[in-house]
């Protein structure tokens, strides 16, 4: 069992959506790069501090109604 400290500090993710989410909010996702897919997918990558902001991120997701598709850490 984790003792959790490896998710505590700041780590890239990536964050797959179902849907085309346009550059303009950028500014909600302040660490996130947005790169639109040719698949009608949107990829989010970035710096992400630690787990609650992680999950602040997903929950910026659910309010904007974009499926969500998968959630890969990257590195530390």
């Amino acid at each position: 069992m984790s003792n959790g400290r490896e998710f505590s500090s700041p780590t890239v993710y990536e964050i797959r959506v179902k849907g085309a989410l346009d550059p303009i909010w950028s500014d909600w996702f302040t660490s996130l790069s947005i790169l639109p897919q040719p698949d009608g997918e949107t990829l989010l990558i970035g710096l992400v501090a630690d787990q609650p902001a992680l999950h602040g991120l997903l929950a910026k997701i659910r309010d904007l109604g974009l499926p969500l598709l998968c959630v890969r850490r990257v590195k530390n």
